[in-house]
């Protein structure tokens, strides 16, 4: 009896980033194959032959699956024999980050419950439940391999799973955000998306961690500077200097203010210079920490809402308030103030401007 067999050999295991992609997405076999027949340059090509490619080609990436949870490895690996351009392929994409699904996952820790409720990010986002899953352990094995790592660590992600820096930055973002457990949850600060956080927690991780004044793998860009955070109650000195920086913040304002607006900043000037020093003063506590971003929104970019500033305005405000300081005058034994307030408003400018969405 004879029958049919059909018989491919290849040096290389090859690899259709078109259908590579629908299964990373999270699309079956079978929706994949109706999506590719549904293309013009399937045109006239029999259902059957197109079914067996996706079929072959997705029985390969589930048996690369089982390597990929540690990157580094998939080249020494004797079963598949893959062209750079492949590897990196499979890897940079395997490893891809949505940037709705990380959203949802700030916040949360990484456990069998939160993997559980997974159908309800995928609900939210659009994207498939097993895209979802596969992100979500993947910042899961991530976060445990480099969260106790020292150095940077985005260059240890890179290192250890072999990304793109691109990749490798969102991730860190991901982790640091994790370590420290920032509160990100809140409806207030739901409107924020992942891109806002993303470069809040870069100008944190630059500015506010040891590796600020430090070098070396001895210190964390996880870890924050505590040093630098207690020091900052020494700024609760520049409330006795209020009316003198407001009188410099008005003057360099109101060139370039409508009046409407300048008469507010003079109006409310005295409760958003408190709250821009009152967070700067508490950041040594951890849970006040943890609710930065919450204490940013409800102390100033509220109140800016409320009172229809534009984006460019505030960034005005802040520029303005921040040179303020540096200009002034003060005694020599508070020569550090300078330098404290350079090194906090840096971040704060960042995090304000990012959060703020007209």
């Amino acid at each position: 009896m004879l029958a049919d067999i059909d018989v491919f050999i290849t040096n290389y295991t090859m690899v259709d980033p078109e259908i590579y992609q629908l299964w990373i997405e999270g699309y079956s076999s079978t929706e994949a194959v109706t999506l590719l027949k549904q293309k013009p340059s399937m045109v006239g090509i029999q259902i059957e032959w197109i079914t067996s490619d996706v079929l072959d080609h997705y029985r390969t990436y589930s048996l690369l699956e089982r390597v990929l949870d540690n990157p580094a490895k998939l080249s020494e690996q004797p079963s598949f024999q893959l062209t750079p351009h492949n590897r990196s392929l499979i890897i940079e994409k395997y490893y891809s980050l949505d940037d709705s699904v990380a959203r949802e996952i700030f916040g949360k820790k990484f456990n069998a419950r939160n993997r559980k409720d997974l159908d309800e990010v995928a609900e939210k986002t659009g994207v498939r439940l097993k895209s979802c899953r596969r992100q979500f352990d993947n910042v899961k094995r991530i976060f445990k391999a480099v969260e106790e790592m020292p150095g940077n660590t985005a260059q240890n992600i890179r290192q250890l799973f072999v990304l793109p820096e691109e990749l490798a930055q969102k991730y860190a973002a991901v982790v640091f955000i994790a370590c420290m457990r920032f509160e990100t949850c809140k409806r207030k600060l739901q409107y924020l998306y992942f891109g806002d956080f993303f470069e809040c927690s870069q100008a944190i991780m630059t500015s506010w961690t040891y590796t600020y004044q430090h070098a070396g793998p001895d210190y964390y860009d996880t870890e924050m500077d505590k040093e630098f955070l207690l020091d900052l109650r020494e700024i609760r000195y520049l409330l006795d200097k209020e009316k003198e920086i407001k009188c410099l913040v008005t003057m360099r304002l109101k060139p370039t203010m409508l009046e409407r607006t300048y008469q507010e900043v003079d109006s409310n000037f005295r409760s958003y210079w408190r709250s821009i020093i009152t967070i700067a003063i508490n950041l040594h506590r951890t849970r006040e920490l943890r609710q930065l971003f919450l204490e940013l929104t409800e102390r100033l970019i509220e109140p800016w809402k409320q009172n229809n500033w534009p984006k460019e305005q505030a960034a005005l405000f802040l520029k303005c308030i921040t040179q303020s300081v540096l200009d002034m005058e003060v005694p020599r034994d508070n020569q550090d103030i300078r330098c404290l307030w350079d090194r906090y408003m840096q971040v704060v400018t960042v995090c304000l401007l990012k959060m703020y969405h007209n």
